[in-house]
């Protein structure tokens, strides 16, 4: 598909008011995207958990009106968040040509989040893609020539792409590919594709404990982070690694191969924060405590056999990664030894879920 593809044919029918609903997942890249070029488009192919119970849940009012420019109000947990809506403004200017009903509705967002927000756990991401599916549906029901679910998804993905790049890997699961790889038929840089080969039953309802080490605002923004990757001496050399780990990413899903698994996905969470300690200006995105269950994590795997494993996103908190067959003994684990490192001793049990779904 190309961008043209995803431009609207006129609209049958245009309510004058309404509103839907849509809950959207965060996800954890196992893959890492971390560089971008031209709009929003990934300098590498990624591959990601979606979650389960890490979500947004957003409502979309609507309501036509005559003036033209952009109307909309954002709300979070019910109260009006300001701060939100320069992004929001920013996304609505870059999907516009596709969808070409902007500027004909007053909008209400209210959104609210299952964990915490700005804390690593991908709130963009969720947060982007349930506007985008909003959006979408609103599209549906104006137009007149059906509209297949597998061309809604990768409409909906292409257009949350454009408000959060992480976004485009949260409207199907439980895995996801963004970017286009030579040994994954369909993937594209445009939107994101359900994987689509056969995966071993190791990981079948795979769990992911997140450790909430910090659960404040992060240091560095996602976008500058990106923005480091532009100049950085080691960049081209990171994307050409990690497209070289989805290549054999792609025979583990296929073996069931733990063991790779666990390298490739810890060695993808080391490079990501080595970009940014490399980078000018450079950042030390984790905390102490975010090292101390790294090696208790290490120590654990050693002692017992166990095929637990760490991912990290741009911050300080742990996503911990495990087979469901592990499930009592590593919760055992996570409560005695690594709950005293999260903030409060907080932490989200969380698993890979299927992707997003309508209200």
């Amino acid at each position: 598909m190309t961008e043209t593809q995803f431009l609207p044919d006129s609209y049958t029918q245009q309510p004058e008011q309404g509103s839907v609903s849509w809950k959207s997942p965060s996800n954890i890249a196992l893959i890492k995207y971390w560089g971008k070029y031209g709009e929003q488009l990934p300098q590498n192919a990624s591959v990601s958990f979606t979650l389960s119970n890490c979500f947004t849940e957003t409502k979309l009012s609507y309501a036509s009106k005559d003036s033209k420019g952009y109307d909309f109000e954002v709300y979070l947990d019910g109260q009006r968040e300001p701060g939100f809506e320069p992004k929001i403004l920013q996304f609505f200017e870059r999907v516009e040509n596709y969808l070409a009903f902007l500027q004909n509705y007053s909008f209400r967002i209210e959104t609210s989040n299952s964990f915490p927000h700005s804390s690593g756990i991908a709130s963009s991401a969720s947060g982007m893609s349930a506007l985008a599916l909003c959006l979408m549906d609103m599209e549906r029901s104006m137009s007149g020539a059906e509209m297949t679910d597998d061309f809604f998804n990768h409409k909906a993905s292409f257009l949350a792409r454009l408000g959060s790049g992480s976004a485009c890997r949260s409207i199907e699961g439980p895995l996801v590919v963004w970017g286009e790889h030579p040994v994954i038929d369909g993937s594209s840089n445009l939107f994101g594709i359900k994987y689509p080969l056969d995966v071993h039953e190791n990981f079948n309802n795979y769990q992911d404990t997140i450790l909430l080490v910090d659960k404040g605002e992060k240091q560095v923004s996602s976008t500058i982070g990106h923005g480091l990757m532009q100049d950085h001496p080691y960049a081209e050399r990171r994307f050409a690694t990690a497209n070289s780990n989805l290549s054999k990413l792609r025979l583990v899903f296929g073996n069931g191969d733990m063991d790779a698994f666990i390298e490739i996905v810890e060695s993808e969470a080391l490079q990501l924060h080595a970009m940014m300690m490399t980078s000018l200006p450079y950042f030390i995105l984790m905390k102490p405590n975010t090292l101390e269950i790294i090696n208790r994590i290490w120590q654990y795997r050693k002692q017992t056999g166990s095929k637990i494993c760490f991912t990290l996103d741009a911050g300080a908190n742990v996503h911990v990664l495990y087979p469901e067959a592990e499930m009592t003994d590593v919760s055992s684990f996570i409560q005695s030894n690594l709950a005293q490192f999260c903030k409060n001793g907080s932490y989200i049990n969380d698993h890979a879920g299927l992707g997003a779904s309508r209200l």
